[in-house]
């Protein structure tokens, strides 16, 4: 479960950090051309970072209890990162690409980690 921790808490990190940088910087041109489907797009973001810190803080708590929260936190972060590669690879980034189907794997990983010792 060490694995599942770390990774939720880094990657939820990560996230919040990544997008509270690009929207400081004006690096969302996204917020003139397409406000309302980016404001949907950062809010799920959000809620997936904050979902991964939370759970991951929870996990530390070791009751058997919050592995659900977790999973469900894990199927937040595969839906964002399966949504999200298409604008990277429209645009010729495929190392964005790759960094997401990591992402992905990193997530189904958590998944059968927290499934194996949710009995």
């Amino acid at each position: 479960m060490k694995f599942v921790k770390i990774s939720s808490i880094s990657i939820g990190a990560l996230m919040l950090m990544q997008w509270l940088f690009f929207l400081a910087t004006g690096n969302v041109p996204e917020l003139e051309t397409a406000p309302v489907s980016i404001s949907f797009h950062l809010a799920i973001e959000f809620m997936t970072a904050l979902a991964l810190i939370l759970t991951g803080i929870l996990l530390h708590e070791s009751k058997r209890d919050k592995w659900i929260l977790s999973a469900f936190a894990q199927g937040m972060l595969a839906y964002t990162v399966v949504n999200s590669p298409g604008y990277f690879a429209q645009n010729g980034e495929y190392v964005l690409v790759v960094m997401f189907a990591i992402l992905l794997a990193i997530s189904i990983i958590n998944l059968s980690i927290l499934y194996r010792n949710s009995k």
